[in-house]
């Protein structure tokens, strides 16, 4: 029987980026844009504020865009400072590697295993499905899924009894299966 676990965010990410004033490198999103029209041209940014001294810096959104090519639907939620567009405008890699940015998951996301009765078998045959891009390491997952340290997670990976399509060291941000043997 495959068991289904989720990733899912538990908050915003905190954004890794120099801060001007304090040499923090820590930002966290406020959820609020910053919208300014001169004549036929628009530009958009991301507020985030730094953890450290609270000043606050824009992420570029909208550069220079004439305002006819920008959806409707995208200026009414930048206007209406919309949580979710923040959320996936910090994902949006474009974004990200626009301002050079990137993002720390840490504390930030949880894994839903759906319950535990699937410990006490023999053979467990596991999907991992992310509900949002997080950079996660597949062995922590296994060990926290299953209540099992890493070091035996890695143990049980050099022994062949668990397995996988995809590659179990580093990170994963894609959703991947992967079967333990006891």
């Amino acid at each position: 029987m495959l068991n289904h676990w989720v990733i899912v965010p538990t908050c915003l990410p905190l954004v890794l980026r120099r801060c001007h004033a304090c040499a923090s490198e820590r930002f966290r999103a406020s959820g609020k844009f910053r919208v300014n029209a001169n004549h036929k041209l628009i530009d958009a940014w991301l507020l985030v504020l730094c953890t450290a001294c609270g000043e606050t810096a824009k992420l570029t959104v909208l550069e220079r865009v004439n305002v006819r090519s920008v959806r409707p639907e995208l200026l009414d939620r930048l206007h209406d400072n919309d949580p979710g567009l923040t959320a996936e405008l910090l994902q949006d890699p474009v974004v990200r590697r626009r301002n050079r940015i990137a993002l720390d998951w840490d504390n930030a996301w949880r894994l839903d295993t759906g319950g535990s009765d699937h410990l006490e078998r023999e053979v467990i045959d596991v999907s991992v499905r992310f509900a949002a891009r997080i950079p996660v390491r597949p062995v922590r997952l296994i060990a926290e899924g299953c209540g099992l340290s890493r070091a035996e997670v890695e143990r049980l990976i050099t022994e062949g009894k668990l397995v996988s399509a995809v590659r179990l060291s580093g990170k994963l941000s894609s959703d991947f299966t992967f079967t333990l043997k006891r």
